[in-house]
């Protein structure tokens, strides 16, 4: 399935074949969407109740026929009332953080690393975007918003959505170094496979490189690009997204590991992506092939989402990912003024 400026969203569908050792079983890539309502067979909490949530999903929908200068991405933000987090939901990250980071710590780039410490994630507990509140579990400390840390490194800031944005408005926000993140927590009865982005996807799998300050030059670039691509280049930045942000590797002191949200958040495609044997991918046939990044062989190269990855591209920096980023960008700004 192709997700773009044109994209359906990527959320229901079957568990993909080849999945059952998933750790975090929530189907990968932006929540872009024309249809942005949440399932209505998952039982929620009330975190995303209210009337701000319904006018910011509102706005967000409606953005998507706007020009790109007349978006307003703070229209379509809403606030983390994070004293409505249960108790259940704290336990969900908690059990979520630990089944990943065992393995983590040996599989996941040292970049993505560092990023999870310097923005101070907590194993225990739902992040805070902003400010600070109470601990949960010891009212006599509080908890400081992942922001806070953020922010001073690299400009970027989660902001909290009630669900799924369109093409559109999901870019602008990447162009104002803004990640929409959705604020809602997966109960516990769909902790294995959640079929929608929830925060710990969102925060846990994407928001930890954004510390990185060259990695947050390449996704403010791409989501600029975004914005003023035309039809031609909706299909390669899609495919561009795919297999770096959210399937990417890297070389680091001579090893594989892994960077992209789909990796780090499951544990069945990380042991994929590093693991299984080198030769022709294919659909189950348990090869995968990992080619050294190229800008245009990545574009060029389609992908499948409904079982695990069998194409992975290789960076050797990402230094190499923000600079063939830029060039693209170019093309891309060529294009649109010839089209004018």
């Amino acid at each position: 399935m192709f997700f773009g400026p044109t994209s359906r969203k990527i959320d229901h569908r079957d568990q993909p074949k080849g999945s059952a050792n998933r750790q975090d079983h929530q189907q990968p890539g932006p929540r872009i969407s024309k249809e942005p309502t949440m399932r209505a067979d998952i039982s929620y909490n009330n975190i995303i109740d209210g009337e701000e949530f319904v006018r910011a999903q509102k706005a967000a929908d409606d953005s998507a026929g706007l020009p790109a200068e007349q978006i307003d991405t703070e229209s379509f933000y809403v606030t983390q009332n994070y004293e409505k987090y249960s108790q259940e939901n704290h336990d969900v990250w908690k059990i979520l953080w630990e089944k990943r980071w065992d393995v983590l710590e040996k599989q996941a780039s040292d970049t993505y690393l560092a990023g999870l410490r310097a923005i101070n994630l907590n194993p225990d507990r739902v992040p805070l975007l902003f400010g600070t509140v109470p601990d949960p579990y010891d009212s006599t400390k509080t908890i400081t918003g992942i922001n806070e840390y953020l922010r001073p490194l690299t400009g970027w800031q989660s902001r909290g959505v009630p669900g799924y944005l369109p093409a559109k408005a999901f870019f602008s926000c990447l162009s104002r170094r803004e990640f929409p993140s959705t604020v809602v927590m997966r109960p516990m009865d769909k902790i294995d496979y959640l079929p929608e982005p929830d925060i710990f996807h969102d925060v846990f799998g994407h928001v930890p490189l954004h510390a990185d300050p060259v990695f947050a030059d390449f996704l403010q670039t791409y989501g600029k690009a975004a914005l003023l691509a035309g039809p031609e280049h909706e299909e390669a930045l899609a495919r561009l997204f795919w297999f770096t942000v959210e399937f990417g590797l890297i070389s680091e002191g001579g090893k594989l590991k892994v960077y992209g949200s789909g990796t780090i958040s499951s544990h069945g495609e990380s042991e994929y992506a590093l693991n299984a044997p080198e030769g022709k991918g294919g659909r189950d046939n348990g090869q995968i092939e990992r080619r050294p990044f190229d800008m245009d062989r990545v574009i060029n190269t389609p992908f499948e989402i409904d079982h695990f990855q069998d194409i992975v591209y290789v960076l050797d920096s990402f230094e190499q990912l923000r600079d063939a980023m830029n060039d693209y960008a170019n093309r891309v700004i060529e294009d649109s003024t010839a089209n004018v």
